[in-house]
């Protein structure tokens, strides 16, 4: 990882417009926990409903979309990305270190705010915070990585990773039996429903695949979109061409 290229993409990602969205989303989150923790009470079911539709299911794949693409893509669209290319770097620790960047920025948005509004709404009650967040981190890396990677091979990045997070993952993947098995929620949805333990199936949290085949799927979308994106970094011509 590289310290100057990461500090690069930090103040890039919170110093536009998008870090309006960073900061708004989470705020919406703790308000609406606020609000059900005050209509309904301290309820784990609750807890439950309401990270696994707007946390899962809407802040993490949005905020990741604009983390992952925001990291990398608009060097690649003005062209600056040949100035970093040419410099004596390797391409993977490029990669790695916009990767780093926005998981981080994902951990401070995204998966710290699901675990407070997991709190104020279910307190300790069933371990629901812990499990969402924790899922919440796992979905976090594996979208980042998959929009990291469509940064860099495509410059409709955003439009399509918003049909991947709005079609496949929040109404495909969510429902179609089938095509749950192939979704990122429903792999992060193992690692809570194994947290949560016992009452899981009570509180609605269930996984479309079991707890090894989830961990084994986060694990190559990972680590081979990390290492797929190192490579097509290669592949960028100085010129800015790919």
């Amino acid at each position: 990882m590289n310290a100057t290229v990461a500090g690069l993409t930090w103040h890039s990602l919170v110093g536009r417009r998008r870090a309006v969205l960073l900061v708004v989303l989470p705020t919406v989150l703790i308000a609406l926990a606020v609000l059900v923790r005050l209509v309904s009470g301290e309820s784990a079911a609750s807890a439950a409903d309401l990270l696994g539709s707007f946390s899962l299911g809407f802040l993490i794949p949005l905020l990741c979309l604009i983390a992952g693409t925001g990291a990398i893509g608009p060097e690649i669209d003005d062209g600056s990305i040949v100035y970093l290319l040419a410099k004596p770097l390797n391409r993977y620790v490029i990669a790695v270190s916009k990767w780093a960047v926005a998981i981080g920025v994902i951990v401070l948005f995204g998966v710290l705010p699901t675990l407070v509004a997991g709190f104020v709404v279910a307190g300790g009650e069933a371990n629901v915070a812990v499990g969402a967040a924790a899922a919440a981190l796992l979905a976090g890396i594996a979208y980042v990585t998959v929009f990291l990677l469509l940064a860099v091979v495509t410059r409709n990045a955003v439009v399509i990773g918003l049909l991947y997070a709005l079609v496949w993952e929040a109404a495909i993947g969510g429902y179609v039996p089938g095509a749950q098995a192939l979704s990122i929620q429903q792999w992060a949805l193992a690692i809570a429903e194994k947290m949560v333990g016992d009452r899981a199936a009570e509180l609605g949290i269930q996984s479309a695949v079991g707890l090894g085949t989830a961990a084994v799927l986060l694990s190559v979308v990972t680590f081979g979109g990390l290492a797929y994106t190192g490579y097509r970094l290669r592949s960028i011509r100085i010129s800015g061409d790919e």
